[in-house]
């Protein structure tokens, strides 16, 4: 997704003379991909993003890699999770990881973060399931709610801001090793999204406000990379941009934005897809009118993703083809596994003329891994629900070898 934008004051010409009040020059900043290539926009700072004070010690900061865990369809349970941690980093537990993605629960129970955050090497796509706030920038503010898809691009500078409430916060954290764009189908030759694209650029919201902070005194910037959580600090507020436009920016975008695509009979996943990345997609599922031929059958049929494996995480609504899960539940179906409806629920399906759930997919093209963060939430009698009869019941111990 890429369009134009800019907020706040800029120069006529790029890397001409921007001078402050004082008569110093603001600090002119490339932020781009691609090696001056990709997209990119310019910043004007009051100090330059270089003057570093000191640099802390770094913290680890990666998943750990359950092993021994059998390959099987496997659902994780995390609706009646309360807090996972007080601040937006500790509280992130990612769930699965492989070389192009990670997929994290994170339910923070500090309204606002002391610190500031910047991912050095992935792109982060944040969905908000619960919690309403803002999400602060050094591109200025962007406020959030319940089904917002924030789409924060690698190094940008930000911290998070919840409203109070008595509803704990609930986000599921998305994070991508290559940039996260729109799906190439849906945009032309110069980046526009096309007329059957199932959203388009006025859906998606850009920072409303600039915030420029000219306060002095330490502030600390975590920066993520390689695994580790790297303590930067600086004697002004990361955030005392007074201008900037360009391509490359923080968004958001709501799920029920997304309008779906139906047909006559049932439409593959392909057609929910909202991002992509490389080797992983993003797909929504929202409300919709079901398959519209008299024979239709509008619960998905039995399919062996032999290319990638399915997350699937269940936000709202009762999910025709599938018993047992909630909101808030993770099902992960493995690559060259068939899955498909639960028993009844194909029956069941048919004559049904709509539907009201919402579903966040990632399909990946490489294997997942479940980390030791996941295994309190595994539910062991997943892999055999799709029995006639039986409520899938399996001895303890028999997902792990």
């Amino acid at each position: 997704m890429a369009f134009y934008y800019k907020l706040g004051e800029i120069p006529h010409k790029r890397h001409t003379q921007f001078r402050q009040p004082d008569g110093s020059l603001y600090a002119e900043q490339l932020v781009g991909t691609l090696g001056f290539s990709g997209v990119s926009s310019l910043l004007y700072h009051i100090n330059p993003p270089t003057q570093i004070s000191r640099i802390g010690e770094a913290k680890p900061f990666a998943p750990k890699k359950a092993e021994g865990v059998k390959l099987a369809p496997q659902h994780l349970k995390t609706v009646e999770v309360n807090a996972t941690g007080s601040d937006y980093l500790n509280a992130r537990k990612t769930m699965l990881f492989n070389s192009d993605v990670a997929v994290s629960i994170c339910n923070p129970s500090e309204q606002e973060m002391d610190y500031y955050y910047k991912n050095g090497q992935a792109d982060e796509v944040v969905f908000v399931h619960d919690g309403t706030g803002d999400l602060l920038t050094q591109m200025g503010r962007i406020p959030f709610g319940p089904g917002d898809y924030l789409v924060i691009p690698r190094t940008i500078i930000h911290k998070f801001r919840f409203d109070k409430s008595e509803k704990q916060v609930r986000l599921l954290v998305i994070e991508s090793f290559s940039p996260i764009e729109t799906p190439r189908r849906y945009r032309n030759y110069f980046g526009q999204l096309l007329e059957h694209s199932p959203f388009c650029e006025r859906d998606m919201r850009p920072p409303v406000e600039l915030i420029t902070e000219t306060t002095k005194g330490e502030h600390l910037v975590q920066v993520k990379k390689e695994g580790e959580l790297h303590q930067f600090y600086y004697n002004f507020s990361p955030f005392d941009a007074v201008g900037w436009d360009g391509y490359f920016y923080p968004y958001a975008f709501n799920i029920a934005d997304f309008e779906p695509i139906t047909g006559r009979i049932h439409q593959p996943p392909p057609v929910h897809q909202t991002f992509e990345a490389h080797n992983f997609v993003i797909c929504s599922f929202v409300p919709r009118l079901f398959d519209y031929h008299p024979l239709s059958i509008p619960a998905p049929y039995n399919h062996s993703n032999v290319d990638s494996d399915e997350v699937l995480y269940y936000v709202e609504g009762n999910f025709m083809s599938r018993k047992g899960v909630e909101r808030g539940s993770f099902t992960i179906h493995p690559g060259g596994i068939p899955h498909g409806p639960h028993p009844g629920t194909v029956e069941a399906s048919i004559g049904k003329k709509e539907t009201e759930e919402y579903a966040v997919m990632v399909d990946t093209f490489k294997p997942l891994y479940l980390t030791e963060d996941a295994l309190p939430y595994l539910d062991e009698n997943y892999p055999m629900s799709w029995n006639e009869h039986g409520d899938g019941n399996v001895r303890k111990g028999d997902m792990f070898d």
